[in-house]
């Protein structure tokens, strides 16, 4: 793909997604003209830019769709649920067809073009039928439309009360010319009703002074049409050169104009351009104005040559233009060269040209830790100073490459409003979607593989969650059932909540399930939270059907499977009757953080910076147990000299560094606290995937490798083993034994 056709698809791709995102709150919010207005824009600048790169097929297509977005923006046709239906299936086959024109093929194969077809006769059908349509996007920029000040007449005419004024003086020769003016006149009753009519005789010499030959007469003339301006002026198109024409349109034109102004494509254009392209102007009134300024005198302000006199001033001393149309068609100007300025300043950047900056960042970091180790060592001062300032500036490199690969979770969120909306109607069912925290950054990285996840537990939450309307009505809820995404930043981590208002996890069932697929022992004394987590073991299902959206018993282990990937965590928290919320806890980052450098033995471990609470003194080393007082608060806590089977002699003093993740506190058990520290994350191999407690390593200055912790699994052995100590007190050490 050249520059212009890469340009076009990628523009087009973000219209279709605006497109879409309008059709959906169209349904919900009908009246909202500018959100309409949105839609409109969005089917023509697809038209146009199609027009540009010349490809015709969609060009074709979006024609039509754009003359339904057109009848809808007038009113001719109501919104409705099937009228969004069948749009929102055209932006789905305006988005294959846009594969196609990228793929470079020169037309879409016959299953494309079967199915684009159907839809072009499914719009025609319900929605055109077969009337004449009105485009704002033909070349004299409107074509006939009703006047906003008509009333309907009780004889069944229509009665205008607002009318065009036409200002024609002929010249001289037109009569020579064997042009009649009282013919041209019987011409312009063709398009409308004249309602006045003025003749104008200044011009006529004395009798002695007159030429037969020649004509003296000028109209001013009141004219009622649904005619356009460019219609209006080609009655005199024979005349042109030879008359005087002023053709302003009627007041109730001006809101039109003003509109179709708005609508124009954001392409850089000069004023008499937008005016020229809305309609409210004609190319030859365009160029009669611009010789007009060109004729104008010059003034002089302070020593300096002025410019000529602005163009819109000019139009409308002519009188052919409303001075209202010029100062917005001027304002529309500026916005648009506003926007381009600021468009300008904004470039596209492929992925993998970030993802190799953020590995040169990463790389530097190591070579500044290492250089800084080196001036540490040496002692000299002036060294250590020089380092200290390059490990500030790579660290600031570092937070902005970081920056450039954050995106917002909104855009990822906003796809599943037409996932509820399709889903909830193939169920039956009335689903509200709410979403909060679409401000909320994360990594793009991370973006890119969450998407398959929120989509398996949004379809199980309308499939599985929401009742139908009948049972819900039953248990005194809403008939309308609400799906909620929600995000919010947590201790170095995004948290994405799922959550619906229906029914619950059903714990009875899927214990029971569990034991019945030999997941656990039927003795088994499990709490309620980890009843319903049994969810996510692999092949495990509770649906009694197999349905479009779930049933099979995949799904919920590849979304804990694939959240694992991002070193994140996936839980539920249910209420049988109200509702259940789907917890998704995953790293800002995958690339570089902030870690907290702690040592056992040889051994070098980095604790999350962001995890970390406090680090205190462990008290008495010697002790068994396997739990502290912490300012009156229970605290476990995990010894890694044990954890990991690390040899050597523990020494008299260690350390606990007190970490937190999902609202609870743990305890890790070090030797040496070594401080912060810049860490790039390198991922483990897959022969260490099995690796309880680990998350990833990283290299230090000097080269040896340190191993980065997994808070979250470390967290949940601690707490899971305490819990476990508490409820069975007489059994062996667990931890020791892990």
């Amino acid at each position: 793909m050249d520059e212009l056709t890469s340009t076009f698809v990628n523009e087009s791709r973000d219209q279709l997604t605006a497109m879409e995102d309008g059709l959906l709150k169209l349904e919900q919010n009908p009246d909202d003209a500018d959100n309409l207005g949105a839609i409109f824009r969005a089917a023509h600048t697809i038209k146009g830019g199609s027009g540009v790169v010349e490809c015709h097929f969609i060009e074709a297509f979006t024609h039509k769709v754009e003359n339904v977005l057109d009848k809808l923006r007038n009113g001719e046709i109501p919104v409705s649920g099937e009228l969004s239906t069948v749009m929102l299936e055209c932006c789905d086959h305006l988005g294959a067809l846009l594969d196609v024109f990228a793929a470079g093929l020169p037309r879409p194969d016959d299953t494309v073009q079967t199915r684009g077809d159907a839809l072009l006769a499914r719009l025609t059908e319900l929605f055109l039928g077969g009337g004449a349509v009105r485009s704002t996007g033909n070349r004299d920029g409107m074509l006939a439309a009703e006047d906003d000040n008509s009333i309907e007449a009780s004889g069944g005419g229509v009665v205008d009360t607002d009318a065009w004024h036409i200002s024609v003086r002929f010249g001289p020769g037109v009569l020579r010319n064997g042009m009649d003016p009282l013919s041209l006149l019987h011409y312009l009753t063709s398009l409308g009703e004249i309602t006045t009519l003025t003749t104008l005789a200044d011009a006529l010499p004395t009798a002695e002074k007159m030429d037969p030959e020649c004509c003296y007469l000028g109209f001013e003339i009141g004219f009622q049409t649904r005619a356009s301006k460019a219609q209006i002026e080609q009655v005199f198109d024979f005349v042109r050169d030879e008359c005087t024409l002023y053709i302003l349109p009627p007041n109730s034109r001006i809101g039109e104009y003003l509109k179709l102004i708005d609508e124009l494509p954001e392409d850089n254009m000069r004023l008499g351009e937008i005016l020229v392209r809305s309609g409210a102007l004609t190319q030859a009134e365009l160029d009669d104005g611009l010789s007009a300024q060109s004729r104008a005198p010059v003034r002089e302000a302070a020593g300096e040559a002025a410019a000529p006199p602005p163009l819109g001033d000019v139009l409308v001393e002519q009188k052919v233009v409303h001075k209202e149309v010029v100062e917005a068609a001027a304002t529309r100007q500026a916005v648009v060269s506003e926007k381009k300025a600021l468009e300008a300043r904004v470039i596209r950047v492929h992925a993998d040209k970030l993802d190799q900056l953020i590995d040169l960042v990463g790389e530097m970091v190591i070579a500044g830790a290492g250089a800084n180790l080196l001036a540490q060592r040496s002692g000299q001062s002036d060294l250590i100073e020089s380092t200290s300032v390059l490990l500030r500036l790579v660290e600031d490199i570092r937070d902005s490459a970081l920056q450039l690969r954050m995106v917002q979770i909104g855009e990822t969120f906003n796809r599943f409003n037409r996932v509820v909306r399709d889903s909830s109607r193939e169920m039956g069912k009335a689903i509200d979607l709410v979403i909060t925290g679409a401000e909320t950054e994360l990594d793009k990285s991370v973006v890119e593989k969450l998407g398959d996840p929120l989509m398996h537990l949004v379809r199980n939450a309308i499939d599985h969650g929401i009742e139908a309307p009948a049972l819900r009505a039953a248990r005194g809820k809403p008939e309308n059932g609400t799906v909620q995404l929600n995000a919010y930043h947590d201790s170095g981590n995004i948290v994405i909540e799922v959550i619906d208002d229906g029914g619950g996890l059903p714990r009875d069932k899927i214990r029971q399930k569990a034991i019945d697929k030999g997941l656990i022992d039927a003795a088994a004394t499990l709490s309620e939270h980890e009843i319903s987590n049994l969810i996510f073991e692999a092949g495990f299902s509770t649906a009694e059907k197999v349905t479009n959206l779930s049933g099979r018993g995949v799904g919920m282990d590849v979304v804990r499977r694939n959240i694992q990937s991002l070193r994140g965590s996936v839980e539920v928290d249910t209420i049988e009757g109200e509702g259940s919320t789907f917890t998704i806890r995953l790293p800002l980052t995958l690339a570089i953080i902030d870690g907290f450098l702690t040592s056992v033995g040889k051994a070098s471990y980095v604790v999350p910076l962001d995890s970390v609470v406090e680090c205190i003194e462990l008290a008495d080393a010697s002790a068994k147990r396997n739990y502290l007082n912490l300012r009156g608060e229970v605290l476990p806590f995990v010894r890694l000299r044990e954890l990991f089977a690390i040899g050597g002699e523990v020494p008299k003093r260690q350390n606990v560094v007190i970490i937190q993740y999902a609202g609870k506190k743990a305890g890790l058990v070090v030797d040496t606290l070594l401080g912060e520290f810049q860490t790039v994350i390198k991922p483990l191999g897959a022969l260490f995937k099995h690796l309880r407690g680990i998350g990833g390593s990283t290299i230090l200055g000097t080269g040896e490798v340190a191993l980065i912790l997994d808070v979250p699994a470390l967290v949940g052995l601690v707490t899971s083993l305490e819990d476990r100590r508490l409820t069975a007190p007489r059994q062996p050490e667990l931890l020791a034994s892990y």
